[in-house]
């Protein structure tokens, strides 16, 4: 565990000043803000979620993709008009963006005053200091032992009903085109009492549902105590209790962890795996240690133990090389597994990842653009045709909440991560429903209470 040393600041606190925390990027994030929350808050530091009354305003980034960037640096910028209105506003990057720039995000006329990675997360109070005392507050060194394991997070959510917990940290595979090694540094598991201790704490507190989260979730191991011993631990807090997890890979999803799913009825009939290509020569290419008949010997095995199991991916367009038989592949690949949904994107060079280092981003905007469009309308093809074949079945379906159009609606999801929209007729945020489905989108399932 990282040592924070005591230094003439220390003193000071909070003082109740508001903090306020805008998150970007992947599940790992959102539940990284609550533990960045749950530190201050500890330090005396009040949570606002109104930017308007900040003192503080911390950035959590992502630097997977270029886009991402893009909007974090253009959010920077607009952040000149707060320090106009507030001269003492303190402003900082934390994430995978202040690991991966570090000391470039404190010059120029955009300058933060911190830059904190996410493994320096418990030395916030200390950067904040620094900054509020006129200096630059800087800490992105990576941990080989960091998880936050004993750390409550302070939820942040406004429904109640679900919560993140992260289990592990870091990532070993280093595929060819991702940057999350680097900035997120290598696996570390977090020890599996904490986890438990934190599931039944949420449980106690009225959540009906959990989302185990890693970067590799499913190479959980902790001093020999794998995942699938882990999820089933989880799930027998309560059968009252979903557990969902993300995100897994491939070579790790084993017939161990399917049978731990198939025995457990409240663990989610879901599994994000994401394939990234269809193409076994993409996928060597891209280092994901797996070749297209392996994923789909897999696909079958999850189809074999769970066939009600929803099956969702990641996919990229235009990786360094792609030929036109490599993305026709990727379509085909999608055609055979039918998809229930899928997040799609188009590959940007992330610099200091291997492909950068050494392998030309050689396939053109217009061209990776079209094979995205393909890409996006194939899927909404199957999603569609994923819904469709609910439509007159019966879930049960989790209440999350009003639906977004009409108080008199409500809106949850089904084991299979749907989410299905209908009457209210008296119920309420956390309760099972059985909802029979009436219609549907390409998005969206609509029903009625049995």
């Amino acid at each position: 565990m990282m040592k924070i040393e005591t230094d003439k600041l220390r003193p000071l606190g909070g003082g109740g000043r508001k903090l306020f925390v805008e998150t970007y990027g992947c599940q790992m994030n959102a539940a990284d803000t609550e533990i960045v929350v749950s530190v201050m808050r500890d330090e005396g530091y009040d949570y606002t979620d109104d930017i308007e009354q900040a003192d503080i305003i911390l950035i959590n980034t992502c630097s997977v993709r270029e886009n991402a960037e893009q909007r974090i640096r253009g959010r920077l910028t607009e952040m000149r008009r707060h320090r106009r209105r507030k001269p003492s506003l303190i402003v900082g990057i934390i994430g995978c963006m202040a690991e991966r720039l570090k000391e470039e995000l404190t010059t120029g006329e955009d300058a933060v005053d911190i830059v904190a990675g996410p493994d320096a997360y418990r030395d916030l109070p200390r950067l904040v200091r620094e900054a509020s005392a006129g200096g630059k507050g800087i800490n992105v060194m990576l941990s080989r032992e960091e998880t936050y394991a004993e750390i409550a997070p302070v939820r942040l959510d406004r429904n109640g009903v679900s919560a993140f917990v992260s289990i592990m940290r870091g990532c070993n595979n280093f595929c060819s085109y991702c940057v999350v090694p680097y900035t997120r540094g290598r696996e570390r598991s977090r020890e599996p009492g904490t986890v438990i201790a934190e599931v039944k704490r949420l449980f106690e507190a009225g959540y009906r549902e959990v989302t185990l989260l890693g970067q590799n979730v499913n190479s959980y191991d902790y001093e020999g105590l794998r995942f699938p011993q882990l999820l089933r631990s989880v799930a027998e807090v309560s059968p009252l209790l979903r557990v969902r997890f993300a995100t897994s890979h491939p070579k790790d999803m084993g017939d161990e962890l399917l049978q731990t799913m198939a025995s457990m009825p409240n663990i989610c009939r879901c599994i994000h795996l994401p394939a990234q290509s269809g193409a076994t020569s993409m996928l060597e290419r891209m280092n994901r240690k797996y070749t297209r008949e392996d994923y789909l010997e897999r696909i079958a095995a999850v189809r074999r133990y769970m066939p009600d199991c929803a099956i969702t991916t990641d996919l990229i367009a235009g990786f360094s090389g792609e030929t036109a038989e490599e993305h026709e592949a990727t379509l085909s690949l999608m055609r055979q597994v039918g998809y229930d949904s899928a997040y799609m994107f188009r590959y940007s060079e992330r610099p200091g990842t291997f492909a950068a280092r050494n392998m030309p981003d050689d396939v053109p905007d217009a061209v990776k653009t079209a094979r995205l469009q393909e890409i996006i309308s194939l899927q909404n093809s199957l999603s569609e045709q994923s819904n469709s074949r609910d439509v007159g079945r019966e879930f049960e379906v989790l209440v999350e909440g009003e639906s977004k159009r009409s108080a008199e609606r409500l809106c949850g999801r089904t084991s299979q991560n749907k989410m299905v929209v209908f009457d209210a007729r008296g119920h309420r945020a956390g309760e099972y429903v059985r909802v029979r489905i009436t219609g549907c989108t390409s998005a969206t399932l609509l029903g009625e209470p049995v």
